[in-house]
């Protein structure tokens, strides 16, 4: 294999290397902002069940007030 043929490879190879640390910066990037949309929707989820239960404490406390009510008629 001759210098030429030697220098055609090594930036071919440099080329492959430029390639694949710009595609693991893309995929670093997808990475972070993926794993900031979890703790974001993480959140909001703790947040509804939040909700979700203050609304089943609202019902039951409605279900008590309604059967005393009706006990009292």
């Amino acid at each position: 294999m001759s210098e030429r043929d030697l220098h055609g490879e090594l930036h071919k190879l440099l080329a492959r290397i430029d390639l694949l640390a710009t595609r693991m910066q893309r995929l670093q990037d997808e990475n972070r902002s993926l794993r900031q949309q979890v703790e974001q929707m993480n959140g909001e989820r703790a947040q509804l069940l939040a909700k979700q239960e203050q609304a089943r404490s609202r019902v039951e406390a409605m279900i008590g007030r309604l059967k005393s009510l009706e006990q009292h008629t």
